[in-house]
């Protein structure tokens, strides 16, 4: 009768402890090898090939059973395992996005003051600015040289390479200058810059005017073949450099950069890997970009890309195609979109309201909607498709809760479920909690990874 919140770590779940912590062990590896749109793009599609996915874009015909990944621009990726029902009584989406906060560097971003290399950047996404000074950090990227050559280039993960800082003024002269600023402006976006150098080049010439910046390209261009035009035709990106790491003296969390929603996306493409029998229905593992932004751009869900490789399905399975294909078969799919949701910290329980927020271990989180105030920017997932997926989390003994992202007036927060709405999709978002969302070090339960892996497996399941 009485609707009680229970702590995952059951009897039964203690049980299988050793079970979910190696879950989480090939977990936080992938979250170190993947810390940017193309890498985790790259590795899912050497696991997609070596599980037996081939391109579709290869393929004239699919049938029951075939898997198949689309590629969108290296920063999209989409696998799918053709089920046996008519592709017009719909799909089972997952769909996740694998972009997280981060800094970038601005296209012409290298100069020098004080004989000191600085490259100035602007921020992805809703991040805390102070979180990322006087932290060490990577850069990932790739750069189209002048020649046409696509390099990729990591600098800061390996045991031996440098890494790069954004220093911070020290508490013995920040009174003044930071001390009466609001929380947001400690540090401004402008000063967000990271230091490159300070050695000044040995080449000995009148009209080079700034030593240790030219010394700085001379390295570029020797490793990589890089002149600072280049910066232009590149996308490099900041990311903490240090590695995901078990949390608490029990070790029953796992603090990483990028688990929103990095977590979602190794957890649908783990449950797609894992598909042994043909589904009932076609399943659809959509791994996409730009969510921290607005979801624009050719990339984002905004885009009509999941149109394109659906049409493409259709056309393939079907062997004809019409308009009306599409939309029927988009009016009659079921989608997760799976992102995270707050966890309630014991330290900030006011800005939640108790009844209605999620806990970390209590299990994968349904959320019926997003947005912020008053619903806005949101889908409100109808109480049928609800009742749906509480009753399929149920009948396969799956640890979940309800959650909110706040206080009604002090929350919200953007998904990509209104987008997937809009095509039609029945949608609600369903995926784990974290503590210290957008920051360089976010924490999630290890049984909760491993709670939302059975959540997803179960959904691509259902008929």
């Amino acid at each position: 009768m009485i609707l009680k919140k229970i702590n995952g770590w059951t009897e039964e779940n203690l049980v299988k402890k050793n079970e979910i912590f190696e879950f989480s062990e090939s977990y936080k590896e992938f979250l170190d090898c993947g810390k940017t749109e193309r890498e985790f793009v790259k590795i899912t599609l050497k696991l997609a090939e070596e599980n037996g996915f081939k391109s579709a874009l290869s393929m004239k015909h699919l049938k029951a059973g075939d898997k198949v990944f689309y590629v969108n621009r290296e920063k999209n990726i989409v696998l799918a395992v053709i089920g046996k029902k008519d592709i017009l009584e719909g799909i089972n989406f997952i769909v996740s996005h694998i972009d997280s906060p981060r800094i970038d560097l601005k296209p012409n971003p290298l100069y020098e003051d004080l004989e000191l290399a600085y490259m100035r950047t602007h921020y992805y996404g809703g991040i805390k600015k102070y979180q990322w000074a006087s932290i060490p950090l990577a850069l990932h990227g790739t750069v189209i040289i002048a020649n046409g050559e696509k390099k990729e280039i990591i600098i800061g993960e390996y045991e031996n390479d440098p890494v790069f800082t954004i220093p911070d003024l020290l508490p013995h002269l920040s009174g003044k200058y930071q001390g009466e600023r609001k929380a947001g402006e400690v540090l401004m976006g402008e000063e967000l810059q990271i230091i490159v150098g300070s050695m000044p080049t040995t080449i000995a010439n009148p009209e080079i005017k700034e030593l240790v910046k030219y010394a700085v390209l001379e390295k570029l261009n020797e490793v990589y073949g890089m002149i600072e035009e280049d910066f232009i035709s590149a996308e490099f990106q900041l990311v903490p450099a240090y590695k995901a790491k078990d949390v608490g003296i029990d070790r029953s969390l796992v603090g990483a950069y990028g688990q929103d929603d990095r977590i979602c996306g190794y957890t649908s493409l783990k449950a797609i890997l894992d598909i042994t029998e043909i589904p009932d229905r076609t399943a659809v593992c959509y791994l996409s970009d730009k969510e921290e932004t607005g979801s624009n751009g050719s990339t984002g869900l905004q885009s009509n890309y999941i149109e394109y490789f659906t049409g493409d399905l259709i056309s393939k399975i079907k062997e004809s195609y019409s308009d009306l294909y599409l939309r029927k078969c988009l009016w009659n799919s079921k989608a997760l979109s799976s992102d995270v949701n707050v966890a309630m910290d014991p330290l900030f329980k006011s800005v939640h309201e108790s009844q209605n927020a999620a806990k970390l271990n209590y299990g994968i989180v349904v959320t019926k909607y997003t947005g912020a105030r008053g619903k806005s920017g949101t889908n409100d997932a109808d109480a049928e498709y609800v009742w749906e997926i509480r009753n399929l989390l149920n009948s396969q003994n799956i640890k979940w809760q309800t959650g909110e992202l706040g206080k009604v007036d002090e929350g919200g927060g953007g998904t990509v479920a209104m987008f997937l709405a809009q095509a039609g999709i029945k949608t609600i978002d369903v995926g784990p909690a974290l503590l210290a969302m957008h920051s360089p070090f976010e924490v999630a339960s290890k049984l909760d990874l491993y709670e939302t892996y059975r959540a997803y497996k179960a959904f691509f399941a259902m008929s």
